[in-house]
């Protein structure tokens, strides 16, 4: 099985999805041979950004538009190094569910099983929106590090949800201390949250490959394709998700079973918004254990 990552993943399934991933878990080991590949230009080992050119400095924001398709393509090749033609299934969230769908539309016989969650057929005008904001951040910051930090701080709000945020920070002030009605420049405890997840982003982020990564996010539209025969599909919505809304979600399922597509649709009721995929694995994995059942069974059966 392929686990793509999501934008500021790896390859290194554990370090982001171990909750999911293991024996006896969703993305059980002791059945399966668990294969990430980082996504072409990323900053975890593939070629991207900071990669070097052939004229011996990095690329830089001279690396090529890449997309979606670009990542399977190198996915595939890959794969094939390793002697793997087949996977019982591609699953991913996010820019790693436009992964899965990706496969599953180009080699549906070599692909297997698409789970994608949290992602759908497109890339919406809002994620759009969204996406150029954050590289104008890092385009015009002062310097690339602060850059970096308050794109991730944009990215933030979009990947939670009123909610959560109503629940966790309220108008506390931060816990850091400090009184922002005494002082302007003292902070609430949201804000506090905000600048660490900056600080700690900037330390293990580029921003060139977080350019190039959002752009083929904007990128990605299958909507004028229809399934090939042999296509198998699994979308998981996530009721407080504005970023990938459930509705946009649950109408590709719709559309792609109305081809004739063994197409499933099931929503994760959270408050955790986008991130629920990763901040709730043991619920997301109860959500689809009936779905994922028969890949399992078909497997002991060989």
């Amino acid at each position: 099985m392929l686990v793509a990552h999501a934008l500021t993943g790896s390859s290194r399934v554990l370090d982001w999805w171990g909750g999911l991933a293991g024996p006896g878990k969703f993305l059980d080991t002791d059945a399966l041979a668990i294969v990430g590949v980082n996504a072409l230009g990323s900053c975890y080992g593939s070629t991207g950004p900071g990669s070097i050119a052939p004229d011996g400095q990095s690329y830089g924001e001279r690396f090529p538009v890449v997309t979606v398709g670009d990542m399977v393509r190198a996915q595939r090749l890959a794969l094939a190094e390793f002697g793997i033609g087949r996977l019982c299934a591609v699953v991913g969230g996010s820019l790693g569910g436009m992964q899965a769908l990706q496969w599953a539309f180009d080699v549906p016989d070599r692909a297997g099983h698409a789970i994608v969650i949290g992602a759908y057929d497109h890339f919406s005008a809002m994620g759009i929106a969204l996406n150029a904001i954050a590289r104008e951040a890092i385009r015009i910051a002062r310097t690339p590090g602060e850059g970096i930090a308050l794109a991730r701080k944009i990215a933030m709000l979009t990947y939670k949800s009123e909610a959560l945020f109503a629940q966790r920070y309220a108008r506390k002030f931060d816990r850091a201390g400090g009184d922002p009605t005494k002082n302007a420049n003292d902070r609430y405890d949201v804000e506090g949250y905000l600048d660490y997840q900056g600080a700690i982003f900037a330390k293990r982020m580029d921003p060139a490959a977080y350019l190039a990564l959002t752009r083929a996010m904007d990128l990605f539209d299958l909507r004028d394709r229809q399934p090939r025969r042999g296509a198998a599909f699994t979308f998981a919505g996530i009721s407080s998700d504005w970023l990938f809304l459930p509705e946009y979600v649950r109408a590709t399922a719709r559309r792609l079973a109305e081809a004739g597509a063994d197409s499933a649709y099931f929503e994760l009721v959270s408050n955790h918004g986008h991130d629920a995929f990763l901040a709730e694995p043991e619920r997301l994995q109860d959500l689809l254990a009936t779905r994922i059942a028969p890949l399992y069974e078909s497997l002991a059966a060989c």
